[in-house]
């Protein structure tokens, strides 16, 4: 113990410039947030929205503009009726159904565990409240699980063919078809 604090002191400010460059990287995308926070608060303030992120260098496609959303079913029958159903109303280009997870949760002050399936959609983020909208009107449960996370990055052709198949409906005034 008495040696790794010679060591430590030894190094002095130098232990500190290389542990800090060693976690720099993992720093940076929490600073590039940062420091775009006094604008987006500027914008509040000034009741401007804030700008939209640009198209990622490259791929043209603009970061957040695809979700992911995730659902949990009861069963399979009504993950695929579900499924089935927001696809052909091209609320979402493509559905996975990942059976057999288990679900621990409080509901009415008592603590359950169910074996259900989660449904993993990929949509528009524009289209995430009709979305959830038709999943609530449809589904069994009394408060239906849905949420939704921007797609910073990925696939370029993949979030292109996400974004051509529900453009649609994404330009339509109606928010369910």
């Amino acid at each position: 113990m008495r040696g790794a604090r010679a060591s430590a002191a030894l190094l002095g400010g130098g232990a500190a410039l290389l542990l800090s460059l060693l976690w720099m990287p993992a720093l940076l995308p929490a600073a590039s947030r940062l420091l775009s926070l006094p604008r987006a608060l500027l914008s509040m303030a000034s009741g401007t929205p804030p700008p939209q992120p640009g198209p990622a260098p490259g791929s043209g496609y603009v970061p957040g503009s695809v979700s992911a959303a995730f659902v949990t079913c009861p069963n399979e029958k009504v993950a695929k009726e579900i499924a089935r159903a927001v696809v052909e109303k091209r609320l979402a280009a493509c559905v996975n159904l990942i059976p057999q997870i288990t679900s621990i949760y409080e509901w009415k002050g008592k603590i359950e565990e169910d074996s259900e399936v989660l449904m993993m959609i990929k949509t528009q983020s524009s289209l995430v409240p009709a979305l959830t909208e038709f999943v609530r009107s449809v589904h069994p449960y009394e408060v239906a699980e849905v949420i939704a996370l921007p797609v910073e990055q990925g696939n370029p052709p993949y979030l292109h063919w996400v974004y051509q198949v529900t453009k649609s409906l994404s330009g339509s005034s109606t928010a369910v078809p």
